[in-house]
């Protein structure tokens, strides 16, 4: 196998498929990265699989005698992504599986392993494919994956669940502390894709997906060229759409030159409609980005004891009031204009979840809607983009 390939190419997606080598691998050729140059297509794939997350990313690249190998992912990311801009060759001698990389700069060899035992990525047995558009997904998975649980005591709580009702995507994540749920219009694509065979419109299906997998789902999106596309002009072409396969224990996301597969969660995923109350007594609106700012200040007093801030919601002045009391430390307190519905009250929060989720709201104006001191407390953007946040306040102990 002969190839050559830019530095940056090589090393972009060497960077993405890497996330799915195991730390500690099982069997030894796991460790490495499956690399197959085509001469025929002129393009070079790469793949990395741990059992669980499975990566394939395909790109273009001059190669002159096709072949394949597995090489130590590790070493061959930290060699590549070192190397000066520029072309690099890869070539391999028949029946040996020794890489010599050459650059501008110099040359490496490492020593690597056939593929025959290195495992297929899964394949879905069926033929029922799902079609987003990108900006859809990436916005829903950032508007969600903050709130995931670290605790794997309780895996179905590490993942966030997607469901698809008609022609609304809808994600959900909680970690017991406060829920994130994220609503994307996506009627249209899949119809438009029906006409092709095997593909049919989006229809009704959930599944939870492990947050590792789709924080590089997220990362694939991110990087994609056709984000920017995808959010402007919502059709149905092939490189503004993601595809989404699954099956009982399985699920594939399926970009133009990049494929990821993961497991699903075991389980049965709380009924988190029910937590989201329907009537409330109380409803602030104000400036996000002028929150998130009082926040972001005062929490570094709020570091220092609890990690609790207090909102004195004061109606009569239409003023909402941030205070932190760090005891042998300091206070401080922020003042923010708000619209202010219903009668003033007390109420406390850990600072990080309330940053975490409203970092991720989209929007200028932010709805805050609550009942008493301690039932659950919404907040939604006012405007296009449909994401509810619970958060669950804190006692305050005089």
């Amino acid at each position: 196998m002969k190839l050559t390939s830019t530095q940056k190419d090589l090393s972009t997606n060497l960077s993405l498929v890497a996330k799915a080598v195991p730390s500690r691998p099982t069997h030894p050729i796991l460790a490495n990265v499956k690399l197959i140059g085509d001469a025929d297509t002129q393009t070079v794939s790469l793949t990395a699989f741990d059992l669980s997350l499975g990566i394939h990313s395909t790109f273009s690249a001059s190669v002159a005698t096709s072949g394949q190998v597995t090489l130590p992912a590790k070493l061959l990311n930290d060699i590549i992504s070192r190397l000066p801009e520029g072309e690099i060759t890869i070539e391999t001698d028949d029946g040996e599986f020794l890489a010599t990389i050459a650059s501008i700069s110099g040359n490496y060899q490492i020593r690597g392993m056939g593929t025959d035992e290195y495992p297929d990525l899964p394949a879905i047995g069926n033929d029922r494919k799902t079609y987003f558009p990108i900006a859809a997904l990436f916005d829903g998975l950032r508007g969600t994956l903050f709130a995931t649980s670290p605790d794997d005591t309780k895996q179905i709580l590490t993942g966030v669940h997607l469901k698809v009702r008609g022609g609304t995507l809808e994600f959900a994540a909680t970690d017991g502390h406060r829920l994130a749920v994220v609503e994307s219009r996506i009627a249209g694509s899949g119809e438009e894709e029906s006409a092709e065979e095997n593909t049919q419109p989006a229809e009704i299906f959930q599944v939870t997906v492990p947050a590792k997998a789709l924080r590089e789902v997220e990362r694939m999106l991110g990087s994609s060229e056709s984000l920017n596309a995808s959010r402007s002009d919502r059709d149905s072409e092939a490189k503004n759409q993601i595809c989404l396969q699954q099956e009982p224990g399985q699920v594939v996301f399926e970009l133009e030159k990049q494929r990821l597969t993961s497991r699903t969660l075991d389980g049965q995923y709380p009924n988190y409609q029910q937590l989201i109350p329907q009537q409330f007594e109380r409803e602030v609106i104000l400036e996000r980005k002028k929150l998130v700012s009082a926040l972001e200040r005062i929490s570094v007093l709020a570091d220092q004891k609890n990690n609790l801030v207090k909102f004195s919601i004061d109606s009569e002045n239409q003023k909402l009031f941030l205070s932190v009391e760090a005891a042998d430390v300091g206070s401080g307190k922020e003042s923010l204009d708000s619209q202010i519905s219903g009668s003033s009250i007390d109420v406390a929060f850990n600072v990080k979840y309330l940053l975490d989720g409203l970092k991720c709201i989209v929007g200028d104006q932010l709805q805050m809607q609550l009942n008493g001191a301690l039932n659950p407390i919404i907040f939604r953007p006012l405007g296009g983009f449909k994401m509810t946040y619970l958060v669950m306040p804190v006692e305050i102990r005089s």
